[in-house]
């Protein structure tokens, strides 16, 4: 008796943010959707080049449908939008510069179809807060902390990694991300990031973990105003 096997096509539907779109030929494109049950996906969005309504724009929210027959297949979004959170956003160099540089990182640090939601709902956070606060930047960094925390490489700032002391945390470790205070740091100076955190310490982090991992740290994020 001969077995049938019958191939199942994928569906996978999501919250989700548009996080880039390029063109694959005159009408349709290649997207980038950070979901929040699946993580970063990608596939086709038909007719994406030529919509006159419901035209897709990277920093929109809304649900993402994903179809493809086989699980190792391109695949085809049906992108339902809900409201672009990019918006006003983009009138602001500096806050433009973050969110470019955020999504970047997503899509060359991240696995495909791996969840995140602590970082999904971190970047919603930092992407609604971007144009209202008035500190932008830390608006940013706190985002860049959370991504450094789903890397593995979770910071700690509360106490020193030498003695415990919780004063005088005016350093902290380039090797382990753990405060370290005036004391303990005395011996290894030149080795320490003095705090306080800023982009730049969290940039060495960023460029430590695409060292390992054999991948260029992306140029929007070298160029971000930090």
């Amino acid at each position: 008796m001969c077995k049938v096997y019958i191939i199942l096509p994928m569906n996978l539907e999501s919250p989700g943010i548009l996080i880039a779109l390029r063109p694959f030929d005159e009408k349709n494109a290649i997207a980038h959707i950070f979901t929040r049950e699946h993580g970063i996906m990608t596939g086709m969005l038909r007719g994406a080049i030529v919509a006159k309504t419901n035209k897709p724009l990277v920093g929109q929210i809304g649900i993402a449908t994903w179809n493809a027959r086989l699980d190792s297949a391109l695949g085809v979004f049906h992108w339902d939008s809900e409201r672009n959170l990019a918006a006003p956003i983009m009138i602001n160099k500096q806050t433009l510069s973050y969110m470019n540089a955020a999504f970047d990182l997503l899509i060359t640090m991240l696995p495909e179809r791996e969840q995140y939601i602590t970082l999904y709902d971190a970047t919603i956070k930092m992407l609604s807060d971007l144009p209202r606060v008035q500190n932008p930047k830390q608006a940013y960094l706190d985002w860049e902390i959370t991504l450094l925390g789903e890397l593995g490489y979770a910071l700690d700032l509360s106490h020193c990694s030498g003695c415990n002391k919780t004063t005088n945390l005016n350093y902290v470790s380039p090797k382990t991300g753990r405060a370290v205070c005036d004391d303990c740091a005395t011996p290894y100076l030149n080795k320490l990031y003095k705090m306080p955190l800023t982009l730049d310490i969290t940039l060495k982090f960023l460029e430590k973990i695409c060292d390992n991992l054999g991948i260029q740290i992306p140029r929007t994020r070298k160029t971000a105003l930090v």
